[in-house]
């Protein structure tokens, strides 16, 4: 849904087709990292942040005791920063995330037509065409209907068929017997903490955790089991001996009531992502194009994030602004991502599945049921979450579409954590509160002619502060002019440029200025004329906190060109209107072939 909602801002048609009769159910996916809160805020969805909860300590817990061991923290808890402002991971089942993100699709007059499968499809140089089944009334009667569509965006899940039918190869292992139940459950217990994730029992034997959520009801519990030594296979099935094996694991039946099994569901661990994320018109994303272990809790997160990616470049190449070969660096970028991601949570899965290898014999595994202490240290550091998790260092610096004329080379692994103190393009935008904005885009301050040079007078043309991420969205570029003076030759010559390489509705245009409005004079002079300055859209911003500068790394007297694609990922720092001009053929074509694109989309 991330990639029909960023569609949908971009005023592209979008039909959403689920084949499940009803909206999805169950907690999976809780786990939204800060990368993904940024994608939010892009798309201008800011109530799952609002609503999401903290990170809860987790407490290990002998078999048939609520007195805990230990307590401990799976990632340690980061102060937002200026550059940073989403820190700290935080949970939302995935229902309640869907449904926040409907509501905004509503809006936009965009459903999901729930009861309608995809059947099979064809593609062409022009459309793909797609035959669908919607089952309805009671009985479920199946009508059969024929669409055409520019795209399909396949998000239909490591059984669904998108992948199947392009005949991708699915790379990877399955660990079979590494099996988990999830499951929704509400519970009546005594002194069971709900500001804590309960943890009774190990890995490597049999283990159940509960994570209290007030989404469920006052009473409501997210449950995980794996079954090192029981057999947990049928038990969605059975839900009598679903709750009889919970009950074993926690050992304590009085303490600890099943009053409800809500959902539960079964998951056997793969580790498989494909070749290519798409064919032709045809693409595939989240669990379509990769799945892995739960551990670190990456999976939402980089659905999202592939979503993202593509909508965008879907949108622009849609329109006629963009070529169709954009749509090709969605594989270039997102692959090299997915496969570190792969790897790394692999090795955590191994950690937690395997901690039996880990100071122990196999001999002793069953007598300690559960009760060894010696186990929490191998469980907590299979637990523990470096700040890559985070995904704030996932970049692109590789791509053939980033431009940077740094000269420094891209060294950085995709699925890095942020580097401190660098900015490449490929990497993510930094975020910078405090700007105080002296020139409003269409809504210029009041100004005094001198001659060919105008002035602005602040006292009039003061609009508030805002912050560099709420200059950034989906439906376009930013690109930001770092300059000590509207008068620097820079500012004039990358308007002009832009004027000529992208259409104006796809830039929007900031110029930032270091200091504050004080240390202005009153006044910001600029070589445009009047009649220039109504033709060009800018905003005009005062870094007065100089964070905007340290955050994108700029010195007071110098000047720096950085433009932000509709992502938040950087795709071009660059010193002039050389690399300006190549970052934006790269993505829209040469002037000539966007005239011939923009035609050709009109037909």
């Amino acid at each position: 849904m991330s990639a029909a909602l960023t569609l949908a801002q971009n005023n592209v048609p979008v039909r959403i087709i689920e084949k499940e009769p009803q909206h999805r159910r169950g907690q999976r996916g809780s786990c939204i990292q800060p990368r993904t809160f940024e994608v939010l805020h892009f798309l201008h969805v800011p109530e799952i942040h609002e609503r999401a909860i903290p990170f809860l300590p987790l407490q290990e817990h002998k078999r048939g005791s609520l007195e805990p061991f230990k307590t401990f923290s799976v990632v340690e808890y980061t102060e937002p920063t200026p550059a940073i402002p989403y820190y700290y991971a935080k949970f939302m089942g995935q229902p309640t995330h869907e449904a926040i993100v409907r509501e905004h699709l509503a809006k936009l007059g965009c459903t999901v037509k729930l009861g309608t499968q995809l059947m099979s499809f064809t593609q062409d140089e022009t459309c793909v065409r797609a035959k669908i089944v919607r089952y309805c009334g009671d009985d479920g009667e199946e009508v059969e209907e024929d669409i055409e569509a520019a795209y399909l965006i396949g998000a239909d899940g490591v059984r669904g068929m998108t992948r199947k039918q392009l005949g991708l190869i699915f790379v990877g292992t399955t660990r079979e017997h590494d099996f988990i139940l999830l499951g929704d459950i509400r519970l009546e217990t005594k002194g069971l903490d709900r500001d804590c994730w309960h943890i009774f029992g190990q890995m490597s034997q049999d283990l159940v955790t509960l994570r209290p959520t007030d989404e469920l009801g006052k009473d409501g519990w997210q449950i995980i089991m794996s079954g090192g030594i029981t057999d947990l296979q049928g038990l969605t099935h059975d839900r009598e001996a679903f709750v009889n094996c919970i009950h074993d694991f926690i050992g304590l039946r009085d303490e600890v009531k099943v009053k409800e099994v809500m959902w539960v569901s079964e998951f056997g661990p793969n580790m498989r992502m494909v070749n290519k994320l798409g064919v032709g018109r045809i693409f595939v994303a989240g669990d379509a194009a990769h799945v892995h272990s739960p551990a670190g809790g990456q999976g939402m997160n980089s659905s999202v994030q592939d979503a993202f990616n593509l909508a965008w470049k879907v949108a622009l190449v849609y329109k006629g602004f963009s070529p169709e070969s954009l749509l090709e660096t969605y594989t270039i970028e997102r692959l090299p991502v997915i496969t570190e991601m792969l790897g790394f949570t692999t090795k955590m899965h191994k950690l937690m599945f395997d901690e039996l290898d880990v100071g122990r014999t196999p001999q002793s595994t069953a007598a300690d049921n559960g009760n060894s202490e010696n186990i929490g240290s191998n469980l907590e550091r299979g637990l523990r979450r470096g700040k890559n998790m985070y995904m704030l260092g996932v970049n692109y610096r590789t791509s053939p579409i980033v431009i940077d004329d740094s000269g420094m080379p891209a060294v950085q692994k995709a699925y890095g954590e942020i580097q401190e103190g660098i900015l490449r393009a490929g990497d993510r935008a930094p975020d910078a509160p405090g700007l105080v904005s002296v020139i409003t885009a269409n809504h210029g301050p009041h100004r005094t002619s001198r001659g060919s040079r105008s002035a602005v007078s602040l006292s009039s043309g003061m609009a508030g502060s805002t912050r560099m991420f709420d200059t950034f969205a989906s439906t376009h570029h930013t690109v930001i002019i770092f300059t000590p003076t509207l008068a620097a030759p820079l500012v004039q010559s990358v308007l002009a440029t832009l004027q000529q390489v992208v259409p104006k509705e796809l830039v929007k245009r900031v110029v930032v200025l270091p200091g504050s409005p004080s240390e202005l004079d009153g006044h910001v002079e600029s070589r445009m004329s009047s009649e220039e300055d109504q033709a060009i859209d800018i905003e005009v911003l005062v870094d007065q906190a100089g964070q905007a500068y340290r955050g994108y790394i700029v010195e007071k007297q110098e000047t720096k060109v950085v433009v932000v694609r509709p992502d938040g990922v950087a795709g071009a720092v660059v010193r002039d209107v050389t690399g300006l001009t190549q970052y934006f053929e790269g993505v829209f074509g040469k002037k000539g072939e966007m005239h011939a694109m923009e035609d050709a989309a009109q037909i």
